[in-house]
């Protein structure tokens, strides 16, 4: 059974499925959505209502509570499943705050109580209506920021990372050497990458050492290269990383990890610009620029005597720092949408974002691996989702085990709380962790700004 309603101001149309087995109830729920303008679909089962949800992906779902063969919160588990980005209401004229806190642990946008107060439900309606709509504006406005905010392979949209993205510019024409700091996973390979593309050597090669993988005794080899026969194994000449990187960029990453003992030979060969391969007899001039990055304090290590100083003074003359990702959680929704897309166009799937909940479940996560740990994460729910939203249930099972043993305000098992109180303390949490930018909890918790002034009971 299909009506059809002339759609007011939200366009293109917007459909509401209401499923109930009683035909009168049905025909006066649909009278009493009439009037919102949204094109209206009736199903008298889960069957019927699952079919229509497969074929018309309405954006709102009204279900009663006892239905014919399987209840209101199973077919809400169903379409959810099937249509993630749809919001379910359920109704019954048996009211339990069991039942409630049931329907919206298994993903219901509210739960009403018969006979129904029709202005209720029309405002609730139209409400979600709005968000809807709303949402799809903001994931339209969010894919045009995203690129906006896009820098030499980096998002960046918060104070820290957009005064980054200015040094870069203005230092990259000029330096000679410099070094990047930050925690493991806040990407300093991208921001010495960034670095060498702003450089005049921009044409030349980007070579990578990973100091931590370098054993003291083949240190001189790997950075200078060898000559055939200059020691056991030598079976043929070999270039060392600075010469591979002659004419471009040598990034040295896990600096901190380099040995004492080695520094010394590294300092020298980046104030000379030449280098004495294993076995030669004269050195050989070199043109570079070199970047090191290290998640290390470096500071400590040189007062404990581990970390040279003159060499700290020679990297440090141009000093990046990446921050954490907990501090710069503006990006946070901008380097979501970056890697949704990086995957879903790897994996060959259309995935146009990710649902409320799933926002919302990211969003209460510390992020104690920062960006890597994001892109993970985001990475395996794409690999894993069947729709064109990534869910709560893609996401990686240890990312859900972490969330649930760190929850944002924890109470004491013997605390009840209503359900209004949860989503206020949580939307409170939220908010306290971007710094009180509203727009970004709102964009977050997957609401509008009205919706988060109602639940903390403020006015805009």
């Amino acid at each position: 059974m299909l009506r059809l309603v002339t759609l007011y101001r939200l366009t293109p149309p917007l459909s509401i499925l209401a499923v109930d087995d009683d035909p009168f109830s049905l025909e006066l729920l649909t009278d009493a959505i009439a009037a919102l303008g949204a094109r209206i679909l009736t199903a008298p089962d889960g069957d019927h209502a699952m079919r229509l949800v497969h074929a018309e992906r309405p954006q709102i779902v009204i279900l009663d509570l006892m239905l014919p063969g399987r209840s209101g919160l199973q077919l809400t588990e169903e379409i959810l499943l099937l249509a993630p980005n749809t919001d379910v209401l359920l109704l019954t004229g048996h009211y339990t705050p069991e039942s409630a806190v049931e329907a919206v642990r298994r993903g219901a946008c509210d739960y009403l109580t018969k006979p129904l107060n029709v202005a209720n439900l029309r405002a609730r309606i139209r409400q979600l209506l709005e968000e809807f709509q709303k949402r799809l504006e903001a994931a339209r406005l969010e894919a045009a920021l995203v690129q906006a905010h896009r820098f030499e392979g980096m998002v960046g949209y918060s104070a820290q990372m957009l005064e980054m993205f200015a040094m870069i510019r203005r230092v990259g024409p000029h330096y000679r050497v410099a070094l990047v700091r930050g925690p493991t996973g806040t990407g300093k390979e991208l921001a010495a990458a960034a670095l060498h593309r702003q450089s005049p050597v921009h044409a030349g090669p980007f070579v990578v050492c990973n100091c931590s993988a370098i054993t003291e005794t083949l240190f001189e080899s790997e950075m200078f290269g060898h000559l055939k026969g200059s020691f056991t194994g030598a079976t043929h000449d070999k270039k060392g990383m600075f010469e591979a990187a002659d004419g471009g960029t040598l990034f040295l990453d896990e600096l901190g990890d380099l040995p004492f003992a080695m520094q010394s030979k590294l300092l020298r060969a980046i104030q000379q610009q030449e280098i004495r391969p294993v076995g030669a007899n004269s050195p050989k001039k070199v043109t570079l620029r070199v970047i090191a990055a290290t998640n290390r304090n470096l500071e400590t290590m040189m007062t404990a005597g581990e970390f040279r100083e003159d060499l700290y003074y020679r990297l440090s003359m141009v000093e990046l720092h990446l921050p954490p990702l907990a501090e710069r959680m503006e990006d946070f929704p901008y380097l979501v949408r970056t890697f949704v897309e990086r995957y879903a166009a790897e994996y060959s799937k259309t995935i146009r974002g990710i649902t409320p909940r799933a926002q919302s479940l990211l969003a209460r996560h510390s992020w104690p691996g920062n960006i890597r740990e994001l892109e993970n994460v985001i990475g395996s729910a794409c690999m894993m989702a069947e729709n064109e939203l990534v869910d709560t249930r893609d996401l990686p099972p240890f990312f859900q085990r972490a969330v649930a043993t760190n929850p944002p305000e924890p109470a004491s098992k013997q605390e009840m709380l209503p359900l209004a109180e949860v989503e206020r303390r949580h939307t409170r949490w939220v908010l306290d962790q971007l710094h009180g930018n509203k727009s970004k909890a709102a964009e977050t918790l997957g609401i509008t700004r009205s919706t988060l002034y109602r639940i903390l009971g403020e006015t805009e």
